[in-house]
């Protein structure tokens, strides 16, 4: 299945362009691509979300949310405070899965980190990479305490027996220090 995850070992460290970027490159090379968000958290219901900013930077990619939620924390929490059902791995994997059978390439591109929660059973990204068995992309920040972030996340996606095929720093400090 032509499915790639894209997580971070955080929030704000740059997926979104990541997932553009390789968005980007596979329409260069002349694939389809579609982008899923499996949960858009602090934006409205008229705002911008990730996967269409991701359309906006990458250019001609089909862009979709499996959920939505206003305020900016966890899924799982976020879904609960405004009284609206929870994204499932189960819903984001065959959303992807849908979307595999009409274009050659589908990013799914995660909120926070890999095992942030999507529901009460404390389903996570982690789950939709293992439903699909596709590789997941690891975006991370320069700085200090990166490589332990980075060490944790591999080892868990090791442990699901997940592939990594890379590790991206997404973001840059505009002044890096000795740790960046």
């Amino acid at each position: 299945m032509p499915v790639l995850v894209i997580t971070g070992t955080g929030t704000e460290i740059g997926k979104t362009v990541v997932t553009a970027a390789v968005a980007a490159t596979a329409l260069a090379a002349g694939r389809s691509v579609a982008v899923l968000k499996a949960a858009q958290t602090g934006v409205g219901p008229d705002e911008p979300g990730d996967a269409r900013e991701v359309a906006r930077l990458a250019g001609g990619v089909t862009a979709a949310e499996v959920a939505r939620y206003p305020e900016p924390l966890a899924p799982a929490t976020a879904a609960r405070r405004a009284g609206l059902a929870p994204v499932r791995p189960r819903d984001v994997a065959e959303a992807a899965a849908k979307l595999a059978t009409e274009h050659d390439l589908v990013l799914v591109e995660g909120a926070g980190g890999l095992l942030v929660r999507f529901d009460a059973a404390g389903g996570s990204l982690a789950d939709v990479a293992g439903l699909l068995g596709a590789p997941v992309l690891l975006v991370v920040p320069a700085g200090l305490g990166t490589l332990n972030t980075t060490e944790l996340t591999a080892r868990e996606l090791r442990s699901r027996g997940l592939d990594l095929p890379g590790v991206v720093i997404g973001s840059w400090p505009e002044a890096p220090d000795l740790a960046a």
